[in-house]
């Protein structure tokens, strides 16, 4: 069941409460009256009855609405863990940062990727601390752009360590729930991270994922000798001077993560592992690709196959309105207050003659 409010429910709410409460006050003044009392309680049940109505409780039918199918789908799976924001990125960086970080090549391949599988449907997936569908599956290649523009790292002090196998769960309910809707869809999934497992659990193994798809890569980032990485405390904006003025943090130096164990702070440093990117790439049955922004992403794409896309406009469901159920006694009750309002009318005039 759903609901259709002929008006917002919040307002629909305010007047109701209004006038129960009108009714409510008016049951107290008229307490020794039994006949106002038996009128204004019905009017207090009308007023529950007509927000109801207007409330329109509907039960769908079975039918199918629109869908897609042929063509291809592309999940883009990326890491932005804090080991993300290392900058031993070779490419341009985003705003007046110190050095361009993994991220920012994550976010200029992504670009790429869109543009070479132009007319597929794409979904984007985050992971850190817990794994989010930032975007879900949309042929609109243009909200995938602008969502993966804005990504950053987690916050740096709620990282507790990262795990490469955080996405999994997520991505199974996902790919199982698409495979079910479109069994004959073909998929196709990218994952973007530099493969640094800091949890002190053993990875899960991706294999359970590979069933689902025909294709795609696993993209890596970050060198050898490692990067520090970029701190970011959540804030967009912070204040200086004797006016508070905001300014972007993009236009102030980046500060960076420190390393403590020993005992002297020192700018911690992060390295890729790619071992455990190409354990996840063959687990996927896809392959791994070492990013740098001097080469394209040309292949990681190689023989992917966008493919039609057919779009079937689904059949419309039977609709069934309950709001009638209520309008009866609503009605009755209505007839009630009528009653009622002719009563008091034949009272008045015996009273006029005697005047």
């Amino acid at each position: 069941m759903t609901l259709n409010p002929v008006a917002p429910i919040w307002l629909l709410l305010l007047v109701g409460l209004a006038l129960a409460a009108l009714m409510v006050w008016q049951l107290v003044v008229n307490r020794a009256r039994r006949r106002l009392v038996i009128l204004w309680s019905s009017r207090l049940l009308m007023v529950a009855l007509l927000l109801v109505i207007a409330v329109r409780p509907t039960i769908l039918g079975d039918g199918q609405g629109p869908s897609a199918s042929g063509g291809l789908e592309v999940y883009l799976v990326v890491d932005t863990t804090t080991s993300m924001a290392a900058e031993d990125w070779d490419g341009e960086g985003s705003g007046n940062t110190a050095a361009a970080t993994r991220l920012d090549g994550v976010k200029s391949d992504i670009a790429l990727i869109v543009s070479e599988l132009n007319g597929a449907q794409f979904s984007l997936v985050t992971f850190d601390a817990v794994a989010v569908q930032r975007v879900p599956l949309t042929s609109d290649s243009s909200a995938v752009l602008s969502a993966a523009s804005v990504l950053r790292q987690e916050v740096s002090a709620y990282s507790r360590g990262s795990s490469i196998d955080e996405p999994l769960d997520l991505m199974s309910g996902i790919l199982l729930d698409a495979a079910t809707q479109n069994p004959e869809q073909r998929r196709v999934l990218f994952y973007f991270g530099d493969g640094e497992q800091t949890s002190s659990a053993e990875p899960r193994p991706f294999d359970q994922l590979a069933p689902y798809l025909q294709g795609g890569a696993v993209l890596g980032y970050g060198t050898a000798d490692g990067g520090r990485m970029q701190e970011f405390n959540g804030v967009d904006e912070r204040y200086f001077g004797e006016e508070q003025a905001p300014v972007p943090t993009e236009a102030l130096p980046p500060t960076y993560i420190q390393d403590y164990s020993g005992g002297t702070p020192v700018e911690a440093v992060s390295v890729i592992d790619e071992t455990a990117l190409g354990l996840i790439a063959g687990e996927l049955g896809i392959v791994y690709e070492k990013r740098s922004a001097a080469t394209s992403t040309a292949l990681a794409t190689t023989g992917i196959e966008v493919g039609d896309l057919f779009a079937d406009e689904g059949e419309p469901g039977t609709v069934t309105e309950l709001y009638w159920i209520f309008a009866i006694p609503f009605g009755l009750l209505a007839l009630l207050q009528i009653a009622g309002i002719a009563g008091a009318i034949a009272e008045l005039r015996p009273a006029r003659r005697t005047r």
